[in-house]
């Protein structure tokens, strides 16, 4: 499946033109790369549903679950438990690749 499409929003002024769904999303992103762990949980459930614009997709929501577990988040592993019921090894194993990815993004981000 394809990673969800969503865009950045630089600062307020450039939400006008944009979907206000695009622009949640857009805001929870910036927000989880900060390290916010409730972001990251909103985007594991905005991909687990398939709500607020994202298509439902099992591994980014892993990704996003898992990654908020690491930050902390309490409720955060028992939905990448309940995720990773109805996955693959290999799906599995892809979401923690990508969570990967995105913790090594943000040791380059900070950098």
């Amino acid at each position: 499946m394809a990673q969800p499409q969503m865009k950045l929003v630089a600062d307020d002024s450039a939400t006008t033109n944009v979907n206000p769904t695009d622009a949640v999303m857009a805001a929870c992103l910036a927000a989880a790369a900060n390290g916010n762990h409730d972001a990251l949980f909103d985007l594991g459930v905005a991909c687990s549903t398939g709500s607020n614009g994202c298509e439902c997709d099992l591994v980014e929501a892993h990704k996003w679950f898992n990654l908020a577990a690491v930050a902390g988040h309490e409720d955060a592993a028992q939905c990448r438990a309940e995720m990773a019921d109805d996955m693959t090894a290999r799906e599995i194993a892809e979401a923690q690749r990508r969570a990967r990815e995105w913790l090594r993004a943000g040791s380059r981000r900070a950098a």
